[in-house]
């Protein structure tokens, strides 16, 4: 059994030898290279634009502005889930946002690209922007419906009836920060024509969408759009989607009948692939004195762009999480003049860091220790269908016992701000993470040679969770062969159709496939073999063979075996390939997270010094990356509770820490050791191989718990995004 090992990672030498080539480091001959021009002001027009001594400067092969820019045959929809926003820069002169594409410069060089950019003069007529939040909670809106069936209303039972009659209640405004995405990876785009063929070098988690969008776009065949993009330096949303660089660039290389590479800077990411949308959430609880849950009422506004009306901030944990008869959700948005959200993972978290405070400040209004708070509201049938059972695949009780028992969670909590050590209060918290199972249609093509090596292919993604090591797991284990006899390549178009890495849904989408097309071919070969009277399997019923180490045998008399290798040398090579259709199922992954925080009293400054997680996400498939995973989720999270948080100036609407000297993200001296326990039980309903996605659900619930100790350690319930030192002096 190879599912479930802690397997190295199958592309970690090309990674670590500089083998792996990402979009921006493909060699094409006759490159060249396009810097962007971005707007100076938030919101207005441009009355004029000089680019003459730009177009003069040597190297220099085009500058595009507004006035000479690509036309495209195809303008994004009203809901622009798959293109990221509705805008396309360079159409127009109106500016809606700070760091909008304004023009794009092509020359032989890059140098030569970046000088000339700095060349271009722009006059502006400029608008006042709307920048703040609070200050547009007034014009905030419910959209008319959402990406991916995602709701901006729902109501269950009375709410604010039951609310109102509850012995205990408890509300709290809980305000979440603008966030961006950081990937190491800058995103690019690098675009080569061939005729009326085009082939992209792009960061993308999603090939498919990519390629259907470009040519939309474009006014080309699908098929004359092919989409490469092997490796990812990570990608957390920013790039699951089709942002209008792509196919600018894509656009302006037909146009130029060159090749064109375009890599966005660090400031450039804050402004062109979306980020995490601020929030201000208002959340009420009605409880009886012992703690049993009968009203949720929560209503949340999230910024979003001129450019479009989506939201993207999920807060289906109020709904679906505990047991409760009433409940009412309401989420709005208010357009301001920044950059278009986009997901992030894991967006749940923002609704469940509200509802995971409310539940620890009910806990402390009831006296009820926080984890008995919530196995008093644990949800055995779904609270918004309540004649529908979660079914088999739900754990969540596992989750609390195998974490309260790594971090030692207290029966009995001291009373908050009454425990130091070392100069500082110390306070634990607890949280629960929850996160839906998505999956996707997924397709795998296997072949194997006379040698009895498989290769494996899929149009799908890696973006750093370790789809190529598990995709080798699963089908070594499918065919019953070494890890080693397996080659797995992906990130090509040109391949079987598959599916994105968003939502955390690769895992078990392509790895159901891959199962599928592992047994498939299995079941092919083993049919030659007892057809083949020159095979020792010769007459054996094809029930009665197995596979293991590489060999064919009988189940009843292992003494009668051959290897694939010997029953292809004879017939040749044998191919196969599964379609999984992903049929929806009702399942979700969950967690409980627990952490210790130290506070010093004198700078206000929260240390995390220790942080669990229990986490149900079906059959692990492989125990090092799904940890590894984990781990990543929770630092998420953890940044999300002490350090994240985007700057705008509200005059200028300009990003102040557009760069990782100023936006915070956590860093090795920030982390404790961080333990991780995986309940490891297959989940029928997420997948057929049983396998839910990781990634997402960590950090769902550490934002909570880390907030949550930070109260315990100091009295101070604070409800506002990122805890820093000067709201706890």
């Amino acid at each position: 059994m190879i599912i479930g090992k802690p397997l190295d990672r199958v592309d970690g030498p090309a990674k670590v030898t500089g083998a792996a080539k990402y979009a921006a480091d493909q060699h094409i001959p006759g490159l060249t290279h396009a810097v962007l021009v971005t707007s100076a002001i938030a919101r207005g027009k441009i009355i004029r634009i000089d680019t003459g001594q730009a177009a003069r400067s040597p190297g220099v092969l085009s500058v595009i502005t507004h006035h000479n820019g690509p036309r495209f045959a195809y303008q994004p929809p009203k809901h622009p889930w798959i293109y990221g926003q509705t805008h396309v820069p360079l159409q127009n002169d109106v500016i809606y946002h700070s760091g909008q594409i304004v023009a794009v410069v092509i020359a032989d060089t890059l140098e030569r690209a970046r000088y000339a950019a700095t060349l271009i003069q722009i006059d502006y007529a400029v608008e006042t922007p709307e920048i703040s939040v609070e200050a547009n909670l007034d014009k905030a809106f419910i959209p008319e419906r959402g990406p991916f069936n995602l709701r901006y209303e729902y109501r269950r039972g009375d709410a604010h009836g039951a609310l109102a009659t509850a012995p205990v209640r408890v509300s709290g405004r809980y305000r979440t920060s603008m966030q961006h995405h950081n990937p190491m990876e800058p995103t690019a785009t690098t675009a080569v024509w061939d005729g009326d063929h085009l082939t992209l070098y792009e960061t993308t988690q999603a090939l498919a969408f990519t390629r259907q969008k470009t040519a939309e776009m474009l006014g080309v065949d699908q098929k004359q759009v092919r989409v490469v993009s092997p490796y990812l330096g990570g990608g957390f949303g920013a790039k699951g989607y089709v942002w209008p660089h792509t196919f600018i660039t894509a656009a302006i290389a037909r146009s130029l009948g060159r090749p064109v590479k375009l890599v966005l800077t660090r400031a450039q990411s804050y402004t062109m692939h979306g980020h995490r949308a601020e929030t201000v959430q208002e959340l009420s609880v009605g409880a009886t004195r012992d703690g049993t849950i009968t009203a949720f009422v929560h209503s949340a506004v999230s910024q979003t762009s001129m450019l479009n009306e989506v939201s993207w901030e999920e807060m289906d944990a109020t709904t679906q999480l505990y047991a409760c008869p009433n409940a009412e959700l309401t989420r709005r948005v208010v357009r301001l003049n920044l950059g278009t959200p986009t997901p992030m993972r894991a967006p749940l978290s923002v609704g469940g860091y509200a509802l995971e405070s409310i539940m620890d400040e009910l806990s402390h209004a009831t006296g009820v220790n926080p984890l008995e708070l919530r196995l008093r509201n644990y949800s055995t049938h779904n609270p918004e269908n309540p004649s529908q059972p979660w079914g088999t695949g739900k754990f969540l009780r596992d989750c609390y016992e195998l974490g309260a028992k790594l971090f030692d969670w207290p029966h009995r909590l001291p009373r908050p701000r009454s425990t130091r050590r070392d100069g500082g209060w110390i306070g634990v918290g607890m949280a629960t993470a929850f996160h839906p199972t998505y999956v996707s249609a997924a397709t795998v093509s296997i072949r194997m040679d006379a040698d009895g090596k498989a290769l494996v292919r899929s149009a799908t993604q890696d973006i750093g969770t370790g789809t190529y090591t598990i995709v080798t797991q699963t089908v070594a284990d499918a065919l019953g062969v070494p890890a080693k006899s397996v080659r797995f390549e992906l990130g090509d178009t040109n391949f079987a159709p598959s599916a994105p890495s968003i939502g955390s849904r690769t895992a078990a989408s392509v790895g159901t496939a891959a199962h599928h097309a592992g047994s498939a071919l299995k079941d092919k070969v083993i049919a030659i073999a007892v057809a083949d009277h020159r095979s020792p399997l010769y007459g054996i019923p094809a029930a009665q063979v197995t596979a293991a180490d590489g060999q064919l045998f009988h189940r009843l008399d292992p003494r009668r075996r051959e290897t694939y290798a010997d029953v292809l040398r004879r017939h040749g090579p044998v191919d196969s390939e599964a379609v999984w259709p992903a049929a929806p199922g009702i399942s979700r992954s969950y967690g409980a997270v627990f952490a210790e925080v130290t506070v010093d009293d004198a700078t206000g400054e929260v240390r995390v010094t220790r942080l669990v997680g229990a986490f149900d996400i079906g059959r692990v498939l492989n125990a090092k990356t799904a940890r590894s995973q984990a781990i990543g989720g929770m630092i998420w999270g953890l940044g999300t509770a002490l350090t994240e948080h985007t700057i705008v100036d509200e005059h200028l609407g300009r990003i102040l820490t557009a760069n990782l000297s100023g936006y915070l993200v956590p860093v090795e001296a920030d982390v404790p050791d961080v333990d991780i326990a995986f309940v490891d039980k297959a989940d029928p309903a997420a997948s057929d191989i049983g396998a839910k996605g990781v990634g997402e659900l960590a950090s769902n619930g550490a934002t909570a718990a880390i907030a949550n100790a930070v109260c315990h350690a100091t009295g101070r319930r604070v409800r506002d995004l990122p805890i820093t030192p000067d709201k706890l002096l």
